[in-house]
């Protein structure tokens, strides 16, 4: 497990390249389900970029990246960029992992950004509570087995109004079923 340290410094790293270039972005992931419901260990940091910024600066990216302690391989950079999928980013420094989307998994999500301190006087901007819980079970329904307990946890931490927005967008997406499924389910393995 890495200390909170690293993640720190990395995130750091990778917020001053954003703000150099004014690509909008926010995290995600496991450690932002973390933040909103139970701890968990996590390997990597998820971020998610603006698709339009991140397409009309890459190469302001690129040359940034290059001049950083990340390790990357420009062409994939370019790659995701257009097609709006994942591309890895390696802090040689502090050996941890960011996996970078410049796409919204839900339509508007950047706009919903939460500002909270993830580290002592540091604020981020982070995806919201429903919008984690919604991605969560997205990810699920594309097999992630992992996403399930944090779906819980999230969507427990969710007032009434929260839980009933995640449902709406539930059913919008035909994952009404699948939320019901997972909600059911029990933490423990018995």
């Amino acid at each position: 497990m890495f200390p909170v340290e690293s993640f720190e410094r990395t995130i750091k790293k990778f917020v001053q390249i954003a703000n150099t270039i004014d690509l909008p972005f926010h995290l995600t992931g496991g450690s932002i389900s973390s933040v909103y419901g139970e701890p968990r260990l996590t390997q990597d940091i998820d971020i998610v970029v603006s698709p339009q910024v991140a397409n009309q600066r890459v190469d302001d990216l690129v040359c940034q990246l290059a001049s950083s302690d990340f390790l990357f391989t420009e062409s994939v950079v370019r790659k995701a960029v257009v097609e709006g999928s994942l591309f890895q980013l390696l802090d040689k420094t502090e050996t941890l992992k960011l996996d970078i989307y410049p796409r919204e998994l839900i339509r508007g999500e950047l706009q919903r950004s939460q500002t909270l301190e993830l580290f002592e006087g540091v604020f981020l901007p982070v995806v919201s509570r429903v919008d984690a819980a919604i991605s969560k079970l997205i990810w699920i329904h594309k097999g992630s087995h992992r996403s399930r307990r944090d779906f819980r946890s999230v969507f427990s931490g969710c007032n009434e109004l929260q839980q009933s927005v995640i449902r709406q967008q539930a059913c919008k997406l035909q994952l009404e079923e699948l939320l019901n499924e997972v909600l059911i389910e029990p933490d423990e393995i018995r």
